[in-house]
């Protein structure tokens, strides 16, 4: 979580005082607890795919953070050759697929995902996030109606941070608690507190562990707060400074850290060994990143998908 958390903080420093990186940034600080939770709980074989907030869920299932810094930067290096940027993430080798800047878009294809693991007959589970917002798009029902049916080892996490793009739930679903929409498809469903890792731990395991065993998917609803904007560049009017500093009152990092030290799990000293490394970590990304080189001007065309035969073009 603490790795997540600088990452994230130094990246706005070199986006907002330095201008090193550019476009979109949608920041996951305040949710690190559910990256934490999800990994802990699921093997290194299952399989991540997200919206465009991705950073944390990427670092958290084993993109490299250098390669992830390289790719704000727009370099070479990055995890999609810096051609994704911020909101398209992606490590195919640690089983992380997106990353995904269409609203809702990850959900179809993260039951898709779990139908080729059910097809090849592995043990393997996909967890697709999604946001708040995202629980109003159609492709949603679709894909649960068909996940159900067909018994896919797919567990749905909506990571609700309250305000979608900017307007709360409130204002646009009749819905409130967003895990009752399994109801219509008798999928098992549960409220979660998102800014609890052990709790997220226990939630995931539960849900996975019933993907496994082949009785289909599960929706979570996992409670969170953004403590940034949507994005950067938000000027956050929708909600009051007083309701952000309730928030980082239960913020999950200072929680875990009280309860490893109350309980003696680990003294002062080893957590500032922690806290130096992740600075180290950091550090050295934001240097691969700014030696790295930027994309040579042949790889614009390359990684595109065409079909020349397509045929629904009319010259």
């Amino acid at each position: 979580m603490q790795l997540i958390r600088q990452f994230e903080l130094k990246a706005e420093e070199k986006y907002k005082m330095e201008g090193k990186i550019r476009g979109f940034f949608h920041a996951y600080i305040g949710q690190e607890a559910i990256a934490a939770g999800c990994v802990t709980a699921t093997n290194s074989d299952d399989l991540f795919i997200t919206a465009y907030r991705d950073h944390g869920l990427a670092i958290a299932k084993g993109v490299s953070v250098n390669s992830c810094m390289a790719e704000l930067y727009g370099k070479a290096t990055g995890c999609a050759k810096g051609k994704g940027g911020s909101m398209h993430f992606f490590g195919k080798d640690v089983g992380f697929f997106g990353g995904h800047g269409i609203v809702g878009a990850q959900i179809g294809t993260g039951a898709g995902l779990a139908f080729a693991e059910k097809y090849r007959e592995t043990d393997n589970v996909v967890l697709c996030f999604f946001g708040d917002g995202a629980a109003r798009q159609g492709i949603l029902h679709e894909t649960f109606n068909l996940s159900m049916l067909w018994k896919l080892p797919v567990v749905f996490i909506c990571e609700n941070n309250h305000y979608a793009m900017g307007t709360s739930v409130e204002r646009t679903s009749n819905v409130i608690d967003i895990y009752k929409l399994a109801c219509g498809y008798e999928m098992p469903a549960d409220s979660v507190d998102g800014m609890s890792p052990e709790t997220v731990h226990e939630a995931i395991s539960r849900a996975a562990d019933r993907a496994r065993k082949k009785e289909g998917p599960t929706l979570l609803e996992i409670k969170t707060y953004r403590y940034k904007g949507h994005s950067i560049s938000d000027p956050q009017k929708y909600r009051s400074k007083e309701e952000v500093d309730k928030y980082k009152h239960k913020d999950a990092i200072l929680r875990v850290l009280h309860t490893i030290l109350d309980n003696k799990f680990a003294t002062q000293n080893e957590i500032d060994v922690i806290n130096e490394r992740v600075d180290g970590i950091v550090a050295e990304a934001v240097q691969f990143a700014e030696e790295s080189p930027f994309p040579d001007d042949s790889e614009v065309l390359k990684d595109i998908y065409t079909d020349k035969d397509y045929p629904f073009i009319v010259d």
